[in-house]
Parts: C-alpha cells; structure tokens; sequence
C-alpha cells in the first residue's frame, strides 16, 4: 500500500515538473499585416477569432519593427531569433550579396533537392543562411531533440527560417498545389503530407470561386469594389467581384490560390492535419508548430490595403483562425498550448489614393531610380559605377573605380549630395556612418540593426514618409516608418494572463519571451530584453 502510494506520488510530481511548458507553442505569423486592421475590421469580426485573442489573452497595442528593410524574410527570422538582421543575417527577400558578388534569396540551397510534387528551383532551399539560432531549435534542444519541430507557410521563407535549424520537418506550397520539402529535411515526404496532396485539396476552394464572405453592406470600411488603385488578379477584366478562380487556375496553374483568401483555408487545413498526424501536443515534451498566414500579403500588393478583397480576405482569416483554436482546443487541450499571433511587417496606403486626397507623395519604380543613379554617374565620373540597387541599397563597382584612379570616399560623397536632392529621399548614409552608428539618430538605428557589413551596400538610404518604390496600384513596405513598423502582437492559452499593453515594444522581444515563459535556452544572436508582462502570471 506505501509502495502504491509513494508510486502514485511520484507520477504526480514527476507530470508536474513536466508541466513547467505547454505541451504545443503555436506560432502564427500573418504575413502584411497592420494592427490597424483589428481596429478597422473589428465589428466585422466574430467573437471567437481575433476578438477571443484579443479578449482572452494578452495584446501589445503598440509593437513595431526596429529595423529596415520590413520585408518577408528578415521579418520571419526576427520573430524567431529574437535579433535583427545585422545579426542574423537575413537582409532581404533577395539580396545583392557584396561578398559572393552577385543576387541571391533568402533561403536559396543548391546542395539540396525538391522532396514531393514541385519543381526543381522550388524544393532547393533551406535555412543555411539563417547565422543565428531561433527559439524553435532552442526548443528543439532543449527537449534533447525529442520535441517536434514543424514548420508551414505557402511561402518558403514563410516555413524554413521559423522553423529554423533543427526542425524535423518544414512545408510550402507549391504551384502544382502540393505542400513540399527538401532533401535538407528528409529524403521522402511523411506518408501523411502525401496524402493529403493526393487529395488535391486546394480544387475544393478554386471550384467554388471567390465572391464576398459577407453582405456588401459590411464592408463599408472600405472603398468601392471597383475603383483605380486596384490591380487585377490573373487577368481578370476588372478588380471586382466574384472571381472566377477555376478559368484562372486553367490558365495558369494552382499558384493562383496564393493571391487568394484559401490559400490561407488550405494551410489551416494542412497545419491540423500537421497536428493529428505527427501527434504534436500529445505527450508533455513540448513541440513546436509555425504557421505563416501569407495570403494577406499577396492580396495586399495586388489589391492594396483598401481593397474589399483584402477586407474579404481578414474576415475569412477571423473565421479560420476561430476554427483553428477550436480545433486546438479538442486535440491538445485548452489549457495545454501556448500561441502568439504577430505580423512579418505592416504595409503602407496605396499612394495614388493619397496623392489624390491631396498629400504630396507619389510611386517611383526602382528600375526609373536605378536609371537616375546611372544617368548622375556618367554625367559626374564618365562612367556608369553603379554595381547593383535593391533594397535601398547602393553598391559601387569597386574595380571601376579603381581603375579610374577614382577617390572612394568622394564618389560616396557626390551620390550622398545628389540623392538627398532628390524628392522621394529623406537620409542617406555610407557604410561608413552606418558602421559607426552612436545611437543617437533614430532612423541611423534603423538601418544599422538590419546592416550587414559582409552583404549590404556602400550607401543605405530612407525615403520620404508616405513614398513608395511600387506600382502605382496596390502596395509595397520596407520602410522604417509607423506604416510599415506596427502589428499586432498577441499572446494567448498557456499560463498567459488577459490584458493589454500600449508600452512600446519590439519585435525581438518575442522570442526571448517566450524562452523565458518556458523555461529554455536564449536564442544565440539576441539582445534578450523581454515582455514581462507576458512572464507575469497574476
């Protein structure tokens, strides 16, 4: 009877112990995401999406990006590494690599291959240029690798720099319609992701095509269906509603339900799929789910933040998010998950409609501002020097320059003088004033966190607020300004308690946060300042 006892004893404590972290950490990402949007959209929303997040658990009114460039890629990995790109070496999309001399993506790996239904260019990715380590792979050793780690987006770099180093698995989709992988993971699709993409999935939302979630009389927080700061989706005749999205998929491919409010509905459906078939949260060795929601963003550079469609798009994501907790609920249990929902970036008003109510900005394509660059070269130096212009980024040919018998520091100089001449240019800075930042100009500290001196350029430059190097229909960011710099963050189940914070915060926050709410190791490349709000319990 004692034996049984002290057994029992020892059960109890020894689930106690393993208590200390939530069985599953769910990472949401919503790719172009303002925090305006849960204002502006919030009487539209249902009480069991957005607004149970917001009612039930803690949100950060006021968290902001504190760096350039607010693209995709660096923004993933910042989330998840809790540093900025000077340190974890993500600085772009894609990027002019200084070193190796020549454009390169975030997550490009030619030693791997595409493992399932994709093509090649597709599949040959992987995390390797990601320098620092993300609370995902400190999870991952933490449980000595038992903890799952899986990450998701219909982008690659949505799925591969969450998940980090150490996943057992990342996914994206594919414009065959499949969820794929590469060889960097494993050498064959688990046989669950296989037939989930014999199903053909995504044929259930491109059949049905895309017409309003709700009553037109809802969507008064925006402008009109039709109106002039819209682009068109694969080709339609017009910005306007419903779509046809099967005569678009006939004509191109399944890639078309990215630019879709079902490419998100899909990816939910793969992430509980995820869930059941790899058993994530059922024993009390913690995993580790990243799912990056990355429609809005494709809905947003097409159709702008305006638009009726990207309003369609966050009441359709409201209601799939609703139907994801619900579902967490049911397999890994309420109390039993810890999740935070935040945004890779923000997203700037469509210019043309501000330049039309009267603000004096405007578009400028890179490819015009490239040619000016190039035209004050030769008109100054003889000579075209510009070696490459991406991501507000300036790089010299060097060799050029040398063979000229040209002055380094003076050819930095006249660029610096002409382009702070220009309209669209608020501050320009050299490698050298970038390098040797102080701390005291705000928009300096900007471009230095996301500076890295072994593949970012010669000159960095900020335009004016309100500008835009973009079309002149939809929306583009990248820049430091509130625009671009403010989403939502929100922290929700596991041992979170209800409220709000209006404190400025930033988004290097998150990760070590939330190693420090489960008790793991820092991610190696942060600065570790935390919410406290979040590790207080009361």
């Amino acid at each position: 009877m004692k034996k049984s006892v002290v057994l029992l004893m020892l059960f109890v404590i020894s689930n106690l112990i393993a208590q200390e972290r939530p069985k599953l950490v769910v990472g949401i990402v919503v790719d172009q995401m303002k925090m305006e949007y849960l204002y502006r959209f919030s009487d539209d929303f249902s009480s069991n999406g957005f607004k149970r997040l917001m009612n039930n658990g803690y949100t950060f009114q006021n968290m902001h990006y504190n760096y350039v460039p607010t693209y995709t890629a660096p923004g993933h990995a910042s989330i998840y590494t809790g540093t900025t790109p000077a340190t974890h070496g993500i600085v772009g999309n894609e990027w002019f690599s200084r070193t190796l001399g020549k454009q390169m993506y975030c997550t490009d790996d030619a030693s791997v291959k595409t493992v399932g239904d994709g093509t090649a260019d597709e599949g040959e990715m992987s995390p390797k240029n990601l320098q620092s380590t993300t609370i995902t792979d400190e999870v991952r050793m933490a449980t000595n690798f038992q903890g799952k780690v899986i990450g998701m987006s219909l982008k690659d770099r949505g799925a591969i720099l969450p998940a980090g180093h150490f996943a057992n698995w990342a996914f994206w989709y594919s414009k065959t319609g499949s969820f794929i992988s590469s060889t960097f993971y494993g050498e064959k699709l688990p046989e669950w992701v296989s037939e989930f993409n014999n199903e053909k999935n995504y044929l259930k939302y491109i059949n049905k095509g895309w017409n309003l979630y709700k009553p037109a009389s809802t969507y008064n927080e925006s402008l009109p269906d039709d109106n002039p700061y819209e682009g068109k989706l694969y080709g339609s005749l017009a910005p306007v509603f419903p779509y046809d999205l099967k005569a678009m998929y006939e004509k191109n491919d399944a890639g078309i339900l990215r630019s879709t409010p079902f490419g998100n509905d899909l990816l939910a459906d793969f992430a509980k799929k995820a869930i059941e078939k790899e058993e994530l949260g059922k024993d009390n060795i913690t995993d580790f789910l990243t799912v990056s929601f990355s429609s809005t963003d494709y809905v947003g550079h097409l159709l702008g933040p305006r638009s009726m469609e990207l309003q369609d798009t966050y009441l359709r994501l409201d209601q799939t998010i609703a139907d994801f907790l619900a579902y967490l609920d049911k397999t890994v249990g309420k109390n039993n998950y810890l999740l935070f929902l935040t945004a890779d970036h923000a997203g700037a008003e469509n210019v043309i409609y501000l330049k039309h109510r009267k603000y004096n900005v405007d578009n400028y394509p890179s490819k015009d501002f490239r040619k000016s660059l190039q035209d004050f070269s030769v008109k100054t130096f003889g000579v075209d020097l510009l070696l490459n212009y991406s991501n507000f980024n300036i790089f010299f040919n060097k060799q050029i320059i040398k063979d000229k018998g040209l002055d380094l520091a003076k050819v930095k100089q006249e660029f610096k003088d002409f382009l702070i001449s220009l309209p669209q240019v608020k501050k320009v800075y050299t490698e050298e004033e970038i390098l040797a930042n102080s701390g005291n100009d705000y928009y300096l500290n900007f471009v230095a966190k996301g500076y890295d001196a072994t593949q970012d350029g010669d000159i960095v430059l900020i335009g004016k607020p309100g500008v835009i190097e973009y079309l002149p229909t939809g929306t583009s960011h990248g820049t430091a300004y509130t625009y671009d710099t403010h989403v939502p963050a929100i922290f929700y189940g596991w041992h979170i308690k209800k409220g709000e914070s209006y404190d400025k915060k930033a988004i290097t926050e998150i990760a070590p946060t939330i190693a420090q709410k489960i008790k793991v190791t820092f991610p190696n490349g942060t600065e570790a300042k935390v919410m406290q709000e979040v590790l207080d319990e009361k």
